[in-house]
């Protein structure tokens, strides 16, 4: 029996059939990854003047000051070696910067690390061509598209590497990207980087610096650790997280809204596992909004971790997320989220939590 004539309830503003994730199964040729390597659509705008330090949090200043210092400082285009020397290898030129060449921010999820780095990179002056942004997977999934070597030459013309999110998961990808950062900072590239705090880490919840410079072995002396406190900035002041949907209101509003996507949750996990996670991007290109029906706990590690990359695109590309079912803080386990991978769990749950507070003003016009 159908309940939709116009005087039962207020009437969508437009009837449009949506789009569905699960019809997708984009195919991403390897210059467009190197192409994409920039600073996401949320981060486009964002400067340094914009990033606004809690006042309760002076390192939060402090590390805007220091990057501000770091961007200027490279300013000059060295080459050949010029470039080797500028970056530790041989004899400095008296003018040359001293100190580390490198940056890692330290801190955890939503202090706005990621905001900081993006920063740098719009700081840096150099061409755009010249500078390099992506998260440690989207690094990864460099080297598999192009091989080893290849991603060696393709960026060791730049000025400037920035790696948001690195992750100390996967010893073997930890130290593939050690070994390429390692050939380019012989090249005279610049390097920067964030990674997480996992909570629970001795005993302040927060990620211990020395574990990231241990883990890039030999990198170490070319970086200088910059930790940022802080409270996650997505939930300051802000109410608390809107409660799920029911399925009939996240139904009405994806046809209501031009470029939104309806899916059933667990069919979206299930053709997760059918889309290499280097594609997730592609797969929520024109998105307006993705709506989701009958979200429930995720089944297994796997699955989560495929999650939390969607999360990632997602967020960083500002598509707000309707769903009905459980709240986001309920897709993992309590095992989970005390596991090895709870770093990004709690990620997935923070930006999720935020495009959920961005989508419910799709409910009010549907």
């Amino acid at each position: 029996m159908s309940s939709s004539s116009p005087a039962s309830r207020p009437g969508p503003i437009a009837d449009v059939a949506p789009l569905s994730l699960c019809a997708r199964e984009p195919h991403v040729p390897a210059d467009r990854l190197v192409a994409e390597m920039v600073p996401p659509p949320r981060f486009d705008s964002v400067r340094f003047d914009t990033y606004i330090p809690d006042p309760n949090q002076p390192s939060q200043t402090e590390a805007v000051g220091v990057l501000e210092g770091f961007a200027a400082g490279l300013g000059a285009a060295p080459s050949g070696e010029g470039r080797r020397r500028l970056f530790g290898f041989g004899r400095a030129p008296k003018k040359a910067p001293a100190g580390p060449r490198g940056v890692y921010l330290d801190g955890g999820y939503g202090v706005g690390k990621t905001h900081l780095l993006a920063s740098l990179w719009h700081a840096t002056p150099a061409e755009p061509s010249l500078k390099a942004f992506g998260t440690f997977v989207e690094l990864t999934n460099l080297v598999g598209a192009l091989g080893f070597q290849q991603t060696v030459k393709t960026l060791s013309g730049h000025r400037l590497l920035c790696i948001d999110e690195f992750e100390l998961d996967d010893p073997g990808d930890t130290v593939l990207v050690s070994t390429l950062l390692g050939r380019l900072v012989e090249a005279g590239v610049a390097l920067a980087a964030t990674s997480n705090t996992l909570p629970g880490k001795l005993g302040e919840g927060r990620f211990a610096a020395a574990d990231f410079l241990r883990e890039i072995q030999g990198l170490s002396a070319h970086f200088r650790a910059l930790r940022i406190d802080g409270e996650d900035y997505r939930h300051r002041g802000l109410p608390e997280a809107p409660a799920p949907h029911p399925d009939e209101l996240v139904t009405r509003t994806a046809h209501a809204t031009q470029g939104a996507s309806l899916d059933a949750f667990p069919d979206l996990l299930d053709h997760l596992a059918k889309v290499h996670p280097s594609r997730y991007g592609a797969l929520t290109d024109g998105l307006r909004a993705v709506c989701l029906t009958g979200v429930r706990p995720v089944p297994d590690q796997s699955t989560a971790l495929r999650l939390v990359v969607l999360a990632d695109r997602l967020y960083d590309r500002e598509v707000p997320v309707l769903a009905s079912g459980l709240p986001f803080d309920q897709l993992f386990s309590e095992e989970m989220l005390k596991g090895g991978y709870r770093k990004k769990y709690f990620r997935a749950i923070s930006r999720l939590t935020a495009l959920a507070r961005d989508a419910k003003r799709l409910t009010e016009t549907s």
